[in-house]
């Protein structure tokens, strides 16, 4: 995506879904982040203390994180076919934003830890009115995310619609938690 195109969609900034969730992902925990393009999320969990690894098909934009003991760097394009590479893992946080495609759905899913995190967020069925994408195969159909991490993980916040802005785009957005994290053995989460 060019740099033109990622500023009119506010993908250089960190999501506010990303915050507003990623302080339930244990204190020093790992993260996984998933087509992590410029890294904007694993930088965030960096300055949170977390120690991170990105996963992408051109990681250019994260060359600088290399050398750091904290972060793990994992080049694969993940549209090719063959097995999600980290499809054993377990991480404490797996996020994903701006981001889908269907075939390794499940094995992101998977590498939720008991007591982790999955923090996602990509364009919704109805962004096509908006702009790019409006390749139905890269928007979430209505409950798309929902029917994914059931039953394995419980969901903690799910949205979806309209946000507004200068660039109006539609989203789904999940936080799901596995059954060892304190919010899904406590009552409801308020955050």
């Amino acid at each position: 995506m060019s740099d033109d195109l990622a500023h009119k969609h506010g993908l250089h900034e960190t999501s506010q879904w990303v915050r507003r969730f990623l302080p339930g992902v244990p204190s020093g925990g790992s993260i996984l982040d998933v087509a992590c393009g410029a890294g904007r999320h694993m930088r965030l969990a960096l300055e949170r203390g977390y120690t991170v690894t990105g996963i992408d098909r051109d990681l250019s934009r994260v060359e600088d994180l290399a050398a750091r003991k904290d972060v793990g760097l994992v080049e694969a394009d993940l549209e090719s076919g063959r097995p999600f590479p980290l499809k054993d893992m377990a991480y404490d946080g797996v996020i994903v934003t701006n981001y889908l495609w269907r075939p390794i759905l499940a094995d992101i899913v998977g590498c939720v830890a008991d007591d982790g995190v999955l923090i996602y967020e990509t364009f919704a069925a109805g962004h096509e009115r908006h702009g790019k994408p409006c390749n139905p195969d890269f928007l979430l159909r209505a409950n798309e995310l929902i029917e994914a991490v059931l039953p394995r993980l419980t969901v903690v916040a799910y949205e979806h619609g309209l946000r507004g802005g200068s660039h109006p785009k539609i989203v789904q957005r999940i936080a799901a938690c596995g059954p060892r994290h304190s919010w899904a053995q406590d009552a409801p989460v308020s955050i």
